[in-house]
Order: structure tokens, then sequence, then C-alpha cells
């Protein structure tokens, strides 16, 4: 069979409306732009931020957050176009089906594994460090071994120091999210929309208060000078920044996996995309402008939580308490989007033959992939429990610029190969946009570690033999070719 043939879009939107593959249609615009904003505000402002400034950027991390989001705004518009035209479930990986074939499918649907994946254990790890630090304040005290990895050092009350057993409560908050995403796309939707309106409030609440206690020389140098070491300060760290809070922008293209879920999918799939991207970056920046203006950069080095550092040389005692309780219930719509996501790329994989058909079995009264949800339970359980924080939040960032690229170049193909199908949103100055997506995300990859890009090779590695022994053999096309052949 030809590794490139290609998923022709009718086909794909029959496959999707039919009856033992159909998904309930509950969503609308606001519930996408909230699914996006849910997705994305979470760990990688809340704790990325500090970090990268103290490591990478200084306070020139705003300027990071604006080159990534150039490179979101130029993948936005392709991804709008294309979930227009193709309004399934699956998000890049769908497309990459209809547009450079199967094995291009796979490789990006195995790259969304792990971001989606990856990305859902680092904002477990993170939840933990603020849920234990909450209960902290109020004299509850979980001991520290049981909320670190096996490969973190902890403190513990007396001062010694020991390695981490496993960290429970990001394991806890990925089985209850992986409950509820069980029991219902409009269930999983109304909680986020909640969530999604507190951590709004919180975040324009530290930026209000914040302002005020802003000091003018934490801004001084505003570029620290590099350090003689490329992504350490200077331009190559605002470059190396940006790669790395990549991270904070992901999840707009979440919106995309539920194309097969919103009532209007061509209309309202772009609108939640564009307008979530938007209303994310602008705070972002501000956010980002008042914490490095608040604490200075060296300070913020190792601080899981810096905005709660930032919060305590403010002299509200209220305010602490509220900015904590918002930063994780914003951190536990950001799993929630992401074990979501997860599910209905596995779901469509599935559903094409390339995983087992267990995937993309439907729950009868629930309606969703519940198999592919338990199934992640474990797996993003699993990291999120025994593995470092550090090592995957690069992963992330890594995996979905890649998927970013594709889907830029996707369009520009479709436009060459397939001009005439609908498209009630389209990428504006197609080539120049897609291309210059691909040359921004494209930079923001040669930044990051060359550890990170062997991890990298490595899962892709392994996706290909799974791919070459068992997808190819026991996908839909493949089998309709051979008999036809």
């Amino acid at each position: 069979m030809n590794l490139f043939v290609k998923k022709p879009i009718s086909q794909l939107v029959e496959t999707a409306e039919g009856g033992e593959y159909q998904l309930k249609r509950s969503l609308g615009a606001l519930n996408l732009i909230s699914l996006g904003i849910g997705a994305i505000i979470g760990a990688g402002l809340f704790t990325l931020t500090g970090n990268t400034a103290a490591v990478n950027a200084g306070p020139a991390v705003v300027v990071s957050f604006v080159v990534a989001a150039v490179g979101c705004a130029f993948a936005g518009m392709c991804y709008s176009e294309l979930a227009s035209m193709i309004p399934v479930a699956g998000s890049a990986y769908t497309y990459a089906y209809a547009t450079m074939g199967e094995f291009i499918a796979w490789i990006i649907g195995w790259d969304l594994v792990l971001e989606y994946a990856v990305a859902a254990s680092v904002v477990a790890m993170s939840w933990s460090g603020y849920v234990t630090s909450f209960l902290n304040d109020f004299g509850v005290h979980i001991p520290a071994q049981w909320a670190a990895c096996p490969f973190d050092m902890v403190t513990l009350p007396d001062g010694s120091h020991v390695h981490g057993i496993m960290n429970v409560p990001a394991m806890a908050i990925i089985v209850v999210i992986s409950l509820l995403l069980m029991l219902g796309i409009r269930e999983s939707a109304t909680v986020n929309d909640v969530i999604v309106v507190v951590k709004l409030i919180v975040v324009l609440t530290f930026i209000a208060v914040g302002f005020h206690y802003i000091k003018p020389a934490n801004y001084v140098p505003f570029v620290p000078p590099n350090t003689g070491t490329f992504g350490e300060f200077g331009l190559s760290g605002i470059m190396r920044a940006a790669g790395i809070i990549f991270f904070a922008y992901i999840g707009f293209d979440t919106v995309s996996t539920a194309a097969q879920e919103a009532h209007h999918p061509q209309r309202d799939i772009p609108r939640g995309i564009i307008g979530s991207l938007v209303i994310c970056t602008v705070l972002y920046i501000l956010f980002s402008f008042v914490l490095t203006g608040m604490v200075n950069y060296k300070m913020m080095r190792g601080d899981a939580a810096p905005v709660a550092t930032a919060i305590n040389l403010t002299p509200f005692p209220w305010l602490h308490v509220v900015v904590k309780l918002g930063i994780i219930g914003g951190l536990t719509s950001v799993i929630l989007v992401m074990l979501l996501g997860q599910s209905r790329i596995f779901y469509a994989m599935s559903r094409d033959g390339l995983l087992p058909k267990l995937f993309s079995d439907i729950h009868p009264q629930w309606r969703t992939p519940w198999r592919s949800n338990m199934l992640f339970m474990v797996f993003v359980g699993f990291f999120a429990g025994f593995f470092p924080i550090s090592k995957l939040g690069n992963m992330t960032s890594i995996g979905t610029l890649l998927a970013f690229i594709l889907v830029c170049a996707g369009v520009m193909v479709l436009r060459n190969t397939q001009p005439h199908v609908p498209r009630p949103y389209r990428c504006p100055y197609v080539p120049l946009f897609p291309i210059l997506g691909i040359l921004v995300c494209l930079a923001m990859m040669t930044s990051l570690d060359e550890e990170t890009w062997w991890r990298l090779i490595i899962w892709l590695a392994i996706g290909l033999i799974i791919y070459f022994t068992y997808s190819r053999f026991n996908s839909l096309l493949y089998k309709k070719q051979a008999r036809k052949g």
C-alpha cells in the first residue's frame, strides 16, 4: 500500500457521522473559547514564567511570550482553516490524513500522544505543588516524599533530604478528571466553564493588584547579557525561553479535537481557536510583565510557585488564598482539556484502524470514548507520579511545535490539491502565513536542548515500530485497497 494514501474529506465526515462513531454534539462557540482558555492558561503561565525568566531571558521573558504568540497566531489560522474544512475529531492527525497521507498522519498522531499525555502529567505535578502549599497554610500537611517523584530530592521538616516516593496528589487529580470525562462532554464542559471564569478573575486580580507593587529596578537590565552559553540570556535566551514557554500556549489546538462535539463546527471552531488565543496572549504579556516587575528574575530560579512568591509581597492575606485557589482551579481545567484532547485523538486513530478498536468504542449511555479515557488515566497518572517535571515540559513543547509545522504545511498542500473544497474560514496570505508559521516554530524547536530532541526521536522511533508491525496492516484504507487488489 502507498504509505501516503490520503483519506478523502467526504469520507472523513461520513465516518464521523456514522452511528457507532457518533459523539454527542453539545458545545457552542463560548464553550469552545472557554475550552481553549481552560487549556492555555495553566502551568505554563503560573510555573514556567518565573523559571524561564530566571534561567533564560530575564525580564525579556515578556518578549519571549510575544515570539511564541506569533508562532501560535500563524499556526492558529492554519488550524482554523483545516478545522472548518474537516469538522471531525482528531485535530492535526485527521488533517494530515486528508492532506499528506496515512504515514504522516500516524507520525503526527503519535506525536500528539506525546504532547497531550505529557502536558497533562506536567500540569498535574504543578497542581500537586500548589495544593500541597495551600493545605499547608491550613495546617494540613502531606508528607513531602509522597508529593514528589523518586527522581526529586525533598526536604523533610527536620531539615533532612530524601528522595520522593511518588506524587500521590498528582495521580489523584488525573483519576478524578478521567472519571469526569468518561461521564460526558456536556458535564465536563460545564465544569470547565466555571473554572475558567474563576481563573480569569484570579489572573486579572493579580495583574491589577501586582501593578501597584512593581519595582522598576527589577527591569534593569531588561535583556541580561548572554553568559557565553547559548540559551542563557541575550537574544538566544529570549528564543530558548520562547521555545520552552511555548508550552504555555498549547491548548488552543485542543479546541479542534472537539469539532465532532460542536453544534456548528465550521463556524465555531475557528472562533474558539482564534478567540481563546487572542485573549490568552494579552493576559500572558501583562502577567509576565507584572510578575518580573514584582520579583527580581534572579530570585525565581527553581521556584515552583513564583506567583505565590509575588503575592506574598503584598499586604493582603485574603489575596494569597484567592490566588492559590484560582491557580489550583486553573490547573484543574488544563488537565481536563488535555485529557479530553488526548482521548479524542486516540479515538480518531482507532476509528481508522491504526489502533485497536476498543479505543474508539463509545459508551452506550455516556456517548464518550471511555476506554481511551481509562487508558490515559493509567498512562498519564504513571508519568505524573514517577517522573520529574523538569524533563517533561520540554518534551511537550517540541511535540507541539512539530504538530504545528505539519498543520501549516497541510494548508498549503490542500490549497494546491483541493482548491475548490468549501472553506468557511480561510487563512489569509497563503502561502506567506503558513511559511512564516513553519519558520517561527522551527526556530523555537532548534532552540531547545539536545536531550529534548533525542527524546522526541526515540518516541517517534517507537511509533514507527508500532506502525509497521500493526497499524499499517490493520488500517481500514489498507484493507479496502487489499480487497480491490
